[in-house]
């Protein structure tokens, strides 16, 4: 079955290797809530068919993956509506984490902020020579708030996650993959076939077996990571009520740069 509702956020295709397509071009995919919902609607429904393998995660267009947050969405909510956004964010990425079968993010142009977030929840990533990565939430006087500090650091170790978090400095898809952000780089214009034949290979595999790895490897650090993740929704939650935090996504929106007073 194929999803084409032209206004959906998010695109299915079900097959042995299903695809999921974050639909928003036009905004360069920028995570909002409607797409957080829809993302936890695919995932849930893939990994109750049971012909289903392996799936791979895409962002519309050529420009970007995940571009970030839809900032102007979330600029000026109130305390209550913002706290339930960031537990749906991180609800979203647990529910990628989480599926029975691999799933692999293929990103091509930005993954930015919640982008980022999006592949980290992703069992491998697969990158085009038009990747860039980063974690610019400090931009906007607020941290990662789906899981990124936690996810970066299980997959990158403290000094990467302190470069880009404390720099807001966004990557390459070269030094991404130095970092070990990136596990397999495409070359030019072949990232659609890099993937799936990655996918293809992985759906070869026993089933019973993949779904036994992704369990052992999870649970390994599943506890430091559930921690971390309520740490990182109490300080975002903090940070959002800060004169910092509207600065810096109303500069954002405005086109110009913060003026941080450190309240």
């Amino acid at each position: 079955m194929v999803a084409r509702e032209e206004e959906s956020s998010v695109l299915v295709n079900e097959g042995v290797v299903a695809q999921v397509m974050l639909n928003r071009p036009q905004a360069l995919n920028a995570i909002n809530a409607d797409m957080l919902q829809s993302i936890i609607f695919a995932f849930e429904r893939l990994q109750r068919d049971p012909g289903v393998r392996v799936i791979t995660l895409w962002g519309a267009g050529k420009e970007a993956f995940i571009a970030g947050m839809d900032i102007p969405a979330v600029a000026d909510l109130g305390p209550r509506p913002m706290a339930e956004y960031v537990e749906l964010g991180q609800r979203a990425m647990r529910v990628i984490e989480t599926c029975r079968v691999p799933v692999v993010a293929a990103v091509n142009g930005f993954a930015f902020g919640p982008g980022l977030e999006v592949a980290l929840a992703c069992d491998l990533i697969v990158a085009g020579q038009t990747a860039r990565f980063g974690l610019p939430e400090a931009e906007l006087g607020v941290v990662p708030a789906f899981g990124g500090l936690q996810r970066l650091l299980q997959r990158c170790g403290v000094g990467a996650v302190r470069r880009l978090a404390f720099t807001s400095d966004l990557i390459d898809v070269q030094e991404a993959l130095r970092l070990g952000l990136v596990d397999i780089v495409a070359a030019e214009g072949e990232l659609n076939q890099v993937v799936n034949a990655l996918a293809d290979k992985i759906s070869k595999q026993a089933p019973l077996a993949l779904t036994q790895v992704k369990n052992v490897l999870r649970r390994a650090e599943e506890q430091v990571l559930l921690a971390g993740l309520r740490r990182e929704v109490e300080s975002y939650l903090k940070l959002y009520e800060s004169a910092d935090r509207q600065e810096g996504m109303h500069a954002f929106m405005h086109k110009r740069p913060p003026d941080f007073k450190g309240r």
